[in-house]
This record gives C-alpha cells, sequence and structure tokens, in this order.
C-alpha cells in the first residue's frame, strides 16, 4: 500500500485547513474556535457521531465500517499551540500576538482531518474507528481530561494511536519503538530561607544564594552518581531569583526546575533525591528550606503488539528502510501517556524534514508529508481487526 492517490487529491485542500489553523492559534483548553472547525468538517465528511465537549473541549468523530464486525480504535491528534511569538516571515503566519504552533499539533490536527474524511468517503475497513482531536497537550492534561470524561468506556475504544511530526527526521521516514518512548515530566520549585543583611558583614547573615548555589551543583549527582547509568534521568534548574541590590544578602533565594525520567523507579528517585539534598544543604548552612514537588505527564509507554502493528502499517506505505523501529527515547513529554495507560497502543512519529525544532519560533510544520500522515492513518483504519 504506497501513499494514497486519494491523500495526493487532498493534500491541497488540507493544507489550507492547516494554514488557517496556523494562522488561528489557541492555547490549552481554550481551543474554542479550533474544536467548532474541526466539529465542522466531521459533520461534512458525514461521519456517524460527532461529539463535543469531551475533556471540556476535545472533539470525538465515529466512523463506522463497510467491511463487517471487528474491534474499536481510537486516532489521537492534538489541537492546542504554545504560547510563543512567531518567526516564522509566512504568508499565512500567526495573526495573534505571542500565539503560534510551533509544534506542529496544527498538522496533527490537519491530517487526521484528511484521514477522517478519506474513511468516511469509503468505509473501506472494518469494525469502527474514533478520531480523537485533543486539547490542552502542551501542559494542560487534556489528554488525562478526555480519559477522565470516560471517552474509552463511551466510545468503546479498545485501541488507541496517536502520531507527532519530529523535525531532523527524514520527510517520507517513521520512527517508532515498544516500551518506554516519551519521558514523565515533573517539576520542583525550592525556596531557601536564610537571615539577610548587609554584603560587607557575612558573618551576621544566613546566605540563601550561597546555599542555593551549592544546591544547583549538586542536583546534577543525582543523574551521575545515584542513577544506575543505564537508566535515564534529567535534572535541569531552569530558574534561579534572588536578591535585588549588590550591597544586601536577601532573606530568601528560589529555584525552580524540571525532572524528567522513564521510569517508575527513576521518577521516585528524583524526588526522593531532590528532597534529601535540599533539606541537608539549607541544614549544614543554618538555613530553612521548603520544597515543592508536581508530578506531571508520566511516561508514554508503547504497548508491544501495537507498536509492531503500527510499524508495519508505516511499512506498508513507505518500506521497511525508512521505518526505524528502535528509535531511541526522547526525554520530551506527551500527555497520550494517559491514553495509553488507559488502554493498549503506540504513538509514532513521522518525519518533518530538516526544518527548525519544535517549539522554536522558526519552526513551521512541512505540507509535504500531509499525503503520508493520511495514509497512515488510513492504513491503521483498514487493518483493523477483532481486538
Amino acid at each position: 500500500m504506497p501513499i494514497l492517490n486519494r491523500a495526493h487529491q487532498l493534500q491541497p485542500e488540507v493544507a489550507e485547513w492547516r494554514r488557517h489553523l496556523h494562522m488561528n492559534p489557541e492555547l490549552l483548553f481554550d481551543v474554542h474556535d479550533t474544536a467548532a472547525f474541526v466539529a465542522e468538517k466531521l459533520r461534512e465528511f458525514g461521519c456517524d457521531e460527532v461529539a463535543t465537549g469531551i475533556g471540556r473541549t476535545g472533539v470525538v468523530g465515529v466512523i463506522k465500517g463497510a467491511r463487517g464486525p471487528a474491534g474499536t480504535i481510537g486516532l489521537r491528534a492534538d489541537m492546542d499551540a504554545l504560547p510563543i511569538r512567531e518567526e516564522t516571515g509566512k504568508a499565512y503566519q500567526s495573526r495573534v500576538a505571542g500565539k503560534m504552533h510551533a509544534c506542529g499539533h496544527d498538522g496533527h490536527t490537519a491530517m487526521l482531518l484528511g484521514a477522517s474524511k478519506y474513511l468516511a468517503e469509503t468505509r473501506n475497513f472494518a469494525g469502527t474507528i474514533v478520531v480523537i482531536f485533543q486539547p490542552a497537550e502542551e501542559g494542560g492534561g487534556g489528554g488525562d481530561a478526555m480519559v477522565k470524561d470516560s471517552m474509552m468506556e463511551r466510545f468503546g475504544i479498545e485501541r488507541v494511536f496517536g502520531m507527532h511530526n519530529m523535525p531532523g527526521v527524514p520527510a517520507g521516514a517513521f520512527s517508532i519503538r515498544p516500551g518506554p518512548f516519551f519521558a514523565a515530566t515533573d517539576e520542583f520549585r525550592i525556596e531557601i530561607k536564610g537571615k539577610g543583611g548587609h554584603a560587607a558583614m557575612p558573618h551576621q547573615t544566613v546566605d540563601p544564594i550561597v546555599a542555593a548555589s551549592q544546591l544547583v551543583t549538586a542536583l546534577q549527582t543525582i543523574a551521575s552518581r545515584n542513577t544506575d547509568p543505564i537508566s535515564s534521568i534529567v535534572v535541569s534548574v531552569t530558574k534561579f531569583n534572588a536578591g535585588s541590590a549588590h550591597n544586601v544578602i536577601p532573606e530568601t533565594a528560589e529555584m525552580s526546575g524540571t525532572v524528567r525520567t522513564l521510569s517508575a523507579e527513576s521518577r521516585k528517585l528524583g524526588e526522593v533525591r531532590i528532597r534529601t539534598l535540599t533539606e541537608g544543604i539549607a541544614a549544614a548552612h543554618g538555613a530553612i528550606a521548603t520544597v515543592e514537588y508536581r508530578n506531571g505527564y508520566p511516561v508514554t509507554v508503547n504497548h508491544e503488539a501495537e507498536a509492531v502493528f503500527a510499524a508495519k502499517q508505516a511499512a506498508r506505505i513507505v518500506g521497511d528502510s525508512a521505518v526505524d523501529t528502535s528509535a531511541p527515547p526522547l526525554m520530551g513529554g506527551e500527555d497520550f501517556s494517559y491514553m495509553l495507560e488507559a488502554r493498549p497502543g503506540a504513538m509514532i512519529l513521522i518525519g518533518n524534514g530538516e526544518t527548525a525544532g519544535l517549539h522554536h519560533p522558526a519552526y513551521d510544520f512541512n505540507d509535504e508529508i500531509i499525503p503520508l500522515g493520511i495514509s497512515y492513518w488510513a492504513a491503521l483504519a483498514e487493518a483493523n481487526a477483532p481486538a
């Protein structure tokens, strides 16, 4: 099954949808216009059911096949943009100051809409396809919200699949792996409270900057000295705030950052060691420390059988040599993880070519890969079988 002729025919129309979405980005759950656009298209295509407001602002379409009974699979795309000022200079660049589709969710949504149109036209598959358009992937946990809104049960979803574009992976290629694929994403905030005073009399103070600076260095030992070298953990301090004058030792210092891990064991270790190191270093300086730790998205774990199934369908389109089935894990987060905790499934990467990276103000989705994405979704649907 090469790239579908119908997908090539749809490409100009789908690219126009994508560029419309690109010009009108919305953030997190506030994707009302995007969701309305998606729902309108699904109704135009003749989906058997179109449901809105799933997980607050998510949209779900149901398309029933004409080849008899089989399992029900979900195909998921994300809809939200990022709070970034666009620097592409494209004619269709964002019309909303400070917001842009810098991660390709406009392309993900457009490709799944294109596949929905094709599937609703042909019905050349068994069972039922549920197309899922999710809000708030960029930090809001929209995937979790949709799962908690009983989406899987309501629509009878038995397996679920996601796709994300990836700059640096050649256009016309796919990457996937079974097991952990995207990292858990946790956040921490630390406050160290000392005793402020005159910078010329440090012996009369408890300097929180000195304690906090030592802590920044000590946190790097979590990866280098506390974690199995075969495991993966990234601890990054990304904010550090203290003081307001050159001759004043402040009362407090604050820092915050992120912890990325690929296993439950490493995830727990990261939190325990951050708390232990913070309390110990603060106490050694006579300071008091508080730690706020927030668990974010869990590890995105591809199920073995579904990852093999997804890779097989991708290979039917582009050939075995263009599908990397042992792609390295990524330390970025992905809230498709919640759907994979609820049902078996897999996330695959589709190459965006040599473009600016994700979350970069010069990033743009590659419209040339639209037929490939549509064909991949169609291949999954047409290979559907009883679960």
